[in-house]
């Protein structure tokens, strides 16, 4: 059963309703994850997705924060989610396809502006968060699961516009991208969007600080698609829309698809 899944931070699923129908009407992905929703659950505007065919939704909430969810054309079966660092974050939700596909969506944290945790409690929560992240998938290895979100760190040179610059900005320190590396270890997760597209700049984060994103290109990968070993090679067709990042009161996230042929 082939199909196409999408990830997208949307920065409030209410207040970018619009952008969503208009996301799913035009590139029409079977399954939707959304980060930083910003909403409870139970105000997820579903009504309209349902009328676009997304029928499915599985979902963690919270008023006016974090928040993420799992749309889908296809059925889907709540397998839970967990709160890593024991924040009280809605931060992680996890769905299951009828052909036993296992999705996770996660929003790690972002980890604040200075990435030293004895300044900055944030930052010290997000290597908390990946820790937990680590030791669950070491402890309990994943098969037949997709794994994807906004991570909030480019882990490659090629993932941020300007290597060296950034080498202490927080989401390319050394040791968040250690620590990711270790939580994709601990599980045997294949980087998709990688694999599909090994070589050259490639980002799905544009700050909103910059008044010409698009000309001045200062990006970064933040968002991910990650399959365990044992359905990698059913991945393929990898892309980031772009495109989404420049249409009207955008996130500052593009949404990143592939398709998986299971």
């Amino acid at each position: 059963m082939p199909f196409t899944l999408a990830t997208w931070n949307i920065n409030s699923v209410r207040l970018r309703e619009p952008l969503v129908l208009k996301m799913l009407a035009e590139h029409g992905p079977d399954v939707l994850c959304l980060q930083e929703c910003k909403s409870p659950v139970d105000k997820i505007p579903l009504e309209g997705f349902a009328a676009a065919g997304y029928t499915y939704m599985v979902a963690r909430g919270q008023k006016g924060y974090n928040g993420v969810a799992i749309l889908s054309k296809l059925p889907l079966t709540d397998v839970g989610g967990e709160d890593f660092a024991q924040l009280g974050h809605a931060r992680h939700v996890a769905a299951q396809l009828e052909n036993g596909t296992t999705i996770h969506n996660f929003y790690v944290p972002a980890g604040g502006d200075k990435p030293d945790r004895a300044i900055n409690e944030k930052f010290g929560q997000k290597l908390d968060y990946l820790s937990e992240m680590r030791d669950w998938f070491h402890n309990d290895k994943p098969q037949k699961s997709v794994l994807v979100g906004d991570l909030n760190i480019a882990p490659r040179e090629d993932d941020v516009w300007d290597h060296k610059k950034l080498l202490k900005v927080v989401s390319h320190t050394p040791v968040e991208v250690e620590a990711l590396a270790a939580t994709q270890d601990a599980g045997a997760w294949v980087d998709i969007t990688r694999q599909d597209i090994p070589e050259g700049k490639l980002y799905s984060w544009w700050s909103y600080r910059s008044p010409d994103w698009d000309g001045a290109d200062k990006g970064r990968r933040l968002d991910h698609i990650w399959a365990t070993s044992d359905i990698s090679n059913a991945g393929h067709s990898s892309r980031v829309e772009r495109a989404v990042r420049g249409w009207e009161q955008p996130s500052d996230h593009a949404p990143v698809f592939a398709t998986f042929d299971l």
